[in-house]
C-alpha cells in the first residue's frame, strides 16, 4: 500500500499496520456475513460467534492504534506518510464501530425470534441494504489496499443509495406500525438494524473520504458529492 522509503525498518513497520489493518477489515467483513445470515434465520451459535469477534475487534483497534502512535514517535513522519498513518486510525476507528454495530444487529434479532413475530414482516429492502453495505466494505478496503481515489469516489456516491434504501424500509414499517399496532415492538427492532446497516455503510464512506485525504492532501469530509468526486478524480 504505502511508496517504499529508504529506511527498510519504516517500510517494515507501514507494511506490517498495513497488514494489520486488512486483517481487521477481513473481520469486520466477516461480521456482516453472519448479520446477513442472522437476517434470514436466527442462530444462537452464529449470535455468538459475532460476540466474540467483536471482543477481538474491540483488541485489535487498541494493538494497531498504539503500533501507529510508535512508528509516529519513532519515525516523525511527514507530509503524505503522516496523512497515511492519521487515516489509518481513522479506519481503525471506524471498523471497530461497524463491529458495535454489527453486534447490535445480532442482539435485535434475537430479540425478534424470540418474539415470534419474525414472518409478518417483509424484510427484502432490509436484506439489500445488508448485501450493498457488505460489497461496500469489501471494496473500500480493496480501494485503500491499492490507494485507489476513483473507487473510493464511487463508494461514497453509492452510500447515498443505502441511505436511500434505509428511508424507503423506514417509511414501509411505519406504514406497517400504523396498520398492524401489535406489532409495533418489532418493527422497531427492524428499524433499529436498518439504521445499524445504513451507520456501517456511513463508517465505510468516511474511509474512502480518507483515502482521498492521504492521496490528495485535501480533506473532503463534507464537500458535496460533485466538488469531492472532482478532486477524487483530478490528476
Amino acid at each position: 500500500m504505502p511508496e517504499k522509503h529508504l529506511s527498510r525498518a519504516f517500510d517494515a513497520s507501514l507494511d506490517a499496520l498495513s497488514t494489520h489493518l486488512m486483517e481487521m477489515g477481513g473481520l469486520v467483513e466477516m461480521q456482516i456475513e453472519r448479520c446477513l445470515r442472522l437476517l434470514n434465520a436466527y442462530d444462537p451459535a452464529l449470535a455468538l460467534q459475532i460476540r466474540d469477534s467483536e471482543r477481538v475487534l474491540n483488541s485489535l483497534e487498541i494493538e494497531i492504534d498504539d503500533e501507529i502512535q510508535h512508528v509516529i514517535a519513532r519515525r516523525q513522519p511527514a507530509a503524505c506518510d503522516l496523512r497515511l498513518l492519521m487515516a489509518m486510525s481513522k479506519c481503525v476507528t471506524n471498523l471497530e464501530r461497524m463491529g458495535d454495530e454489527a453486534r447490535k444487529i445480532s442482539k435485535r434479532m434475537r430479540h425478534i425470534s424470540e418474539s415470534g413475530e419474525a414472518a409478518s414482516f417483509q424484510v427484502a429492502e432490509l436484506k439489500k441494504c445488508g448485501e450493498m453495505v457488505h460489497s461496500v466494505l469489501h471494496r473500500v478496503l480493496d480501494a485503500f489496499a491499492r490507494m485507489d481515489t476513483v473507487d473510493a469516489a464511487r463508494i461514497v456516491r453509492d452510500d447515498k443509495a443505502i441511505d436511500e434504501l434505509f428511508r424507503s424500509f423506514s417509511r414501509r414499517l411505519a406504514m406497517q406500525m400504523n396498520a398492524v399496532p401489535r406489532t409495533i415492538s418489532v418493527a422497531l427492532e427492524y428499524l433499529f438494524i436498518a439504521k445499524a446497516l445504513e451507520r456501517i455503510g456511513d463508517h465505510a464512506k468516511s474511509i474512502a473520504e480518507f483515502l482521498v485525504f492521504v492521496v490528495k492532501g485535501r480533506d473532503v469530509r463534507h464537500l458535496p458529492l460533485d466538488e469531492l468526486e472532482r478532486e477524487a478524480l483530478a490528476n
